[in-house]
């Protein structure tokens, strides 16, 4: 049996395309456009993270005029400070970064914030568009193995591209949180909605 992918190591991109803090407007557009990507993480000269300079970094600073385009830095032009990820990160964990911060792609650093791999949302759906049959029987089963047999006997799990749905009966001595929390865990759960009633 193949094992489900559950951190990013699992899924990133080892191969970076990137950029220094030194590297000019027109260097940063073409990077962009050769290698198609619509970010680039920025690099100190020793290799670790320290922004990222997008399209949308370029635009807005072309916009803001009365500098030429060679006087416009990579360092200068990147949001600061990076959202990264690290290897062993849950994919939940970096779905939640890129929703949050609207991002398309994530760097991957490693406890000292060297480049090591790019995560983007592509490499993420691979595992979350997963049948939704064989994520229900994930979630029972972490129910279950988590809360005891009675968990799943008056708990109904339902999926639709990967969102988690739990009517019924609430488990007995579990709160509403940590089952919430326990489901979420689970690899290729994108949300949850509880919709159970509290034992009388």
């Amino acid at each position: 049996m193949t094992r489900t992918p559950s951190t990013v190591a699992d899924v990133m991109t080892h191969g970076v395309v990137a950029v220094g803090r030194d590297a000019d407007f027109r260097e940063v557009a073409e990077t962009l456009q050769r290698w198609r990507v619509s970010a680039l993480p920025v690099l100190t000269g020793d290799g670790r993270v320290v922004g990222v300079v997008s399209e949308a970094d370029l635009l807005t600073a072309r916009d803001r005029g009365g500098e030429r385009a060679e006087a416009l830095t990579a360092g200068r032009m990147m949001s600061v400070p990076a959202v990264t990820v690290h290897p062993d990160s849950p994919l939940n964990e970096a779905a939640r970064a890129m929703a949050r911060g609207h991002l398309k792609r994530l760097p991957v650093v490693d406890r000292e914030d060297y480049l090591v791999g790019i995560v983007s949302r592509g490499d993420l759906l691979k595992v979350y568009l997963e049948d939704d049959r064989e994520l229900v029987d994930r979630v029972r089963f972490e129910l279950v193995a988590t809360l005891g047999p009675e968990a799943g006997l008056g708990t109904e799990v339902r999926s639709e591209a990967g969102r988690i749905t739990l009517t019924g009966g609430l488990p007995d001595a579990v709160t509403t949180p940590v089952l919430e929390r326990l489901v979420r865990s689970v690899p290729g759960v994108v949300g949850v909605e509880l919709r159970l009633t509290t034992p009388a």
